[in-house]
């Protein structure tokens, strides 16, 4: 594919304007359209981007029919419902916002889906590009740190009452998920990215800060395949600000940890201490809404350009994604189990993910 990669942008919720601005400032993509259900939100990008604005995707994909790439940054609990349509139906590739699909079962079919057609599916696990992130990867990679013994993860944020109360998919099993599937889904892919395959998983779910129905406080331990062990702890009830976001890494020859507002600062790094400060970085007055998502998108983009012209595969593959929603699924297992799991891509959680059609037919276009 030489010319230019056409996208269009459904939803235009908060990460709505980063994906716009890492478009615009990435060569060989360019943004086509965008549609939201809420006509003025959906105006204001157009307005800003120059492109025409729909309410609705049917719409938008009939009278766009050039694009190559559709970016699904609907609620969660659609995610699947709409990328397997604007698979099946209009032939397009898709780029899905975290945590990708709700539930293992929804991503196996989507990705299955997407084969058959001979079309793509890009997860966004854009934490992965941050330099600590990678600096770190590298470092494991090449034995810097040595064989992994422990990984630990900790995500200390507040969500109040008000945020759930926005809208009515927020803090719902159905298209949601609580603090481990919305605002911890990148450090379980951290888990998985950085620490290697899981084999079980034990954990804890509690409700403690809100008034919903997920979860918004979660403990966990878990069991790599090499003998090496893990610790999550991940919370939304910390007030009255978010405090922490960190994932750290003790080895038999030394120790890493990633902290700061979305794992941006390598604060400790015992193999080379110099390594540190290069390789952090302040995403604060990032421009576009939302410093928290770092420069990630912007390389997402670059891949997706590498992918769909035959240079690279994108670097998020299927069985990445397919390891962190089996992590993910078995955290919500363990907890309804009140005990020790193993991963298992046959077993699904009973909660998450589970149908809402009240809530669904509220985020659907008219065909």
């Amino acid at each position: 594919m030489s010319r230019s990669i056409e996208i269009a942008l459904l939803g235009c919720g908060r990460v709505a304007g980063h994906h716009c601005l890492a478009i615009s400032q990435t060569p060989g993509v360019s943004l086509s359209a965008v549609c939201d259900l809420r006509a003025q939100i959906a105006k204001e990008f157009s307005d800003m981007y120059g492109v025409p604005a729909y309410q609705n995707y049917h719409e938008m994909l009939r009278k766009t029919p050039s694009v190559d790439v559709v970016v699904v940054a609907t609620p969660s609990g659609m995610h699947f419902e709409h990328a397997i349509d604007i698979l099946a139906k209009y032939k397009k590739n898709v780029l899905v916002e975290k945590p990708t699909f709700l539930g293992i079962q929804n991503a196996q079919s989507a990705f299955k889906t997407a084969k058959k057609l001979g079309l793509e599916i890009f997860p966004v696990f854009q934490n992965r590009y941050n330099k600590a992130v990678e600096r770190v990867k590298k470092s494991i990679v090449n034995n810097e740190l040595g064989k992994i013994r422990i990984v630990s993860v900790r995500v200390r944020w507040c969500r109040p009452q008000r945020y759930y109360d926005l809208s009515p998919w927020r803090g719902t099993y159905s298209h949601d998920g609580g603090a481990l599937t919305n605002q911890g889904i990148h450090h379980v892919d951290l888990l998985t990215y950085l620490g290697g395959r899981v084999v079980k998983v034990n954990s804890i779910m509690r409700t403690l800060g809100s008034q919903i129905e997920v979860e918004d406080t979660v403990i966990g331990s878990l069991e790599y395949n090499y003998g090496g062990v893990g610790v999550l702890e991940c919370t939304t009830a910390a007030r009255p600000d978010d405090f922490e976001a960190s994932i750290s890494i003790v080895g038999e020859k030394g120790l890493a940890q990633i902290g700061g507002v979305a794992v941006n600062e390598l604060q400790l790094f015992t193999p080379d201490p110099s390594q540190c400060q290069i390789n952090s970085e302040d995403f604060i007055g990032i421009d576009g809404k939302g410093a928290v998502y770092g420069n990630g998108h912007f390389q997402i983009y670059k891949d997706l350009v590498s992918s769909l012209r035959g240079d690279k595969e994108y670097p998020v593959s299927e069985d990445d994604c397919m390891n962190t929603l089996a992590l993910l699924d078995a955290f919500y297992r363990s907890d309804e189990a009140k005990r020790w799991v193993d991963i298992d891509f046959t077993q699904f959680s009973k909660r998450l993910g589970r149908r809402d059609e009240k809530i669904s037919g509220l985020f659907r276009a008219p065909k």
